[in-house]
């Protein structure tokens, strides 16, 4: 990180000391500089501030924890979510066995996958699987479990030998955070062990993000970035992951949502 990024986020830091939280709009004034290039400094520095929907805070934080309802998320972000999932579309080959992760970033992809010829999804998320089982094209396999309202998803000790008595072809993976330098992570400690098994067991990992989830520190961390084999993500906070991860050992390929 050079020096003048550096300084602008000790600047923040100190703003935010005693808690709290700034706009981006109202960091960037602070620090004399545009929107973006205080993203910028988030992706290049050590995750001790976070961009939560707009606002900046103090990572350690735990007033500012915010709360995750899947209902909510189901709206937030859903065009971007949908181009997200068609790029995310072209890796699907018929015979495929797909996992696709919980949350509502993937649900536009089982869409996608109407029509296709001898696909299997596994998933221990309940609403990608009233998704998936509208195709009667496509096999299901639910990973069962206790069952976690919060995110509509399943949580089982056995998961792990579960996934890996299937042959998975790729796994989808979906975030809450998503930091060049911290990994990837996201809300509930639970959906951990299935993320972790699914990493382990497909031949392809393909994470997809939003712009919202770029930079982000979530409390449980699932991976590093160096796990997973492409990022499909977009535009601007796209390129500007790819350049805070720069050649490290393992980088992901990055590929955006408006290119082709």
């Amino acid at each position: 990180m050079n020096p003048r990024s550096a300084q602008r986020l000790a600047r923040l830091a100190d703003a935010l000391a005693r808690g709290g939280r700034l706009r981006l709009a109202e960091a960037a004034a602070l620090c004399e500089v545009s929107e973006m290039t205080i993203r910028r400094d988030l992706a290049a520095g050590e995750g001790q501030l976070v961009l939560v929907g707009g606002h900046l805070m103090r990572a350690d934080d735990p007033r500012q924890a915010p709360v995750y309802d899947l209902a909510t998320e189901q709206d937030r972000q859903a065009r971007a979510k949908y181009r997200l999932c068609e790029r995310a579309s072209e890796f699907v080959e018929e015979g495929d066995t797909l996992f696709i992760d919980c949350g509502t970033t993937l649900v536009p992809l089982v869409g996608q996958l109407a029509g296709r010829r001898e696909i299997t999804v596994v998933t221990y998320a309940l609403n990608v699987a009233n998704a998936v089982s509208a195709l009667p094209e496509v096999r299901l396999v639910l990973l069962g479990g206790l069952y976690h309202a919060s995110s509509h998803s399943f949580d089982d000790e056995g998961v792990h030998e579960a996934v890996q008595r299937l042959g998975i072809n790729r796994a989808f993976l979906s975030a809450a955070g998503v930091h060049p330098h911290k990994g990837i992570s996201c809300f509930h400690f639970h959906e951990v062990a299935a993320k972790r098994a699914a990493i382990a067991a497909a031949g392809e990992r393909i994470l997809v993000a939003d712009e919202t989830k770029l930079g982000v520190i979530r409390p449980a961390r699932f991976a590093d970035l160096a796990e997973v084999d492409v990022v499909i993500t977009e535009d601007q906070a796209g390129r500007d992951l790819q350049r805070a991860r720069g050649a490290a050992d393992g980088a992901p390929r990055i590929l955006l949502a408006g290119e082709r």
